[in-house]
């Protein structure tokens, strides 16, 4: 059976480690057409090159607009337009009280998550505005409710939120849709290399499944908001969390 993903271009962000690689080794096994980017250029060459061949990736900090340009850029010049977008790339600082929070980590996490959302939008969307398609925003399930010990990353995923809702509406007639995952803590490397390694048992006891998702579990929840055959669903944010939002 052809895979609904087969012959569909697809730009993903983040795309060197965590959901970003794995998303990106399901949807090229599927047949997908992959253009990628990531801030770790080396990582970011592996993937690609196993993958995709050396000319469909760029290095990419989607806090700085003119580096997702060029990143949409080559999606426009290799495949002519997009289908798929997944805006995955995102920064998470250690777990500290609000009063401890410093104004660098917390633009950093604005710059990140809710900057680089806004201009991966802002260059995708026009690039899916003649045969519609779809964008998936990695939000957080801190962006959907209180993350203690963590204000700036959930005020930074609450504006991915907003800004998935909101670009949903403003496009939907175009047929774009645009919808937000907001997974729970998933051992990733954004988990791991930002310290939350040694909280994993504290993190997975307030969780009804009394365990953490596994990263290929988040992915498979992205992978069915991009399907096209998902063509009525669109501006939410589904969150994926062990039951923790039902609570």
């Amino acid at each position: 059976m052809t895979s609904e993903f087969a012959g569909k271009r697809v730009l993903i962000t983040g795309a060197a480690s965590g959901f970003g690689k794995l998303l990106s080794e399901n949807l090229s096994a599927q047949g997908a057409e992959l253009v990628l980017g990531d801030i770790d250029d080396v990582r970011l060459r592996d993937v690609a090159t196993s993958l995709t061949g050396a000319d469909r990736f760029v290095r990419c900090d989607v806090s700085q607009e003119e580096d997702v340009k060029a990143l949409c850029a080559l999606a426009r010049d290799t495949f002519g337009g997009l289908d798929l977008a997944v805006n995955n790339a995102g920064f998470a600082p250690p777990m500290k009280s609000l009063l401890e929070t410093s104004e660098e980590e917390f633009d950093r996490c604005y710059s990140v998550n809710a900057k680089g959302v806004f201009f991966g939008m802002k260059h995708q969307i026009p690039l899916m505005l003649d045969q519609g398609g779809a964008i998936l925003n990695v939000a957080s399930v801190a962006g959907l409710s209180a993350a203690p010990k963590l204000s700036a990353y959930a005020a930074s995923k609450h504006a991915v939120v907003g800004l998935t809702r909101t670009a949903a509406v403003e496009f939907a007639r175009r047929n774009v849709r645009i919808n937000a995952v907001c997974p729970f803590f998933s051992p990733t490397p954004l988990m791991t290399e930002s310290g939350f390694a040694d909280r994993e048992d504290f993190l997975a006891a307030g969780v009804p499944m009394k365990r953490l998702g596994e990263p290929v579990e988040i992915v498979e929840t992205m992978l069915s908001l991009l399907r096209p055959a998902n063509s009525y669903l669109t501006g939410q944010a589904i969150a994926v969390d062990g039951g923790v939002l039902a609570l």
